[in-house]
């Protein structure tokens, strides 16, 4: 039983899954608000765009 204790707590591969997820949050966040800004822009841009045309 000491044994199987002792092989639980040096296994790393959790923390590495639990790393690897935590990167994959800080990209999503990043790309979620660039696209945001990105898309306020845009609309902006496309309704000054559109009051010229009309």
């Amino acid at each position: 039983m000491l044994q199987l204790i002792s092989r639980f707590l040096r296994d790393e591969a959790g923390a590495t899954a639990i790393e690897y997820c935590l990167i994959a949050v800080g990209l999503s966040i990043v790309i979620i608000t660039a696209v945001n800004g990105i898309g306020s822009t845009l609309n902006t841009n496309f309704g000054s765009i559109n009051t010229s045309l009309k």
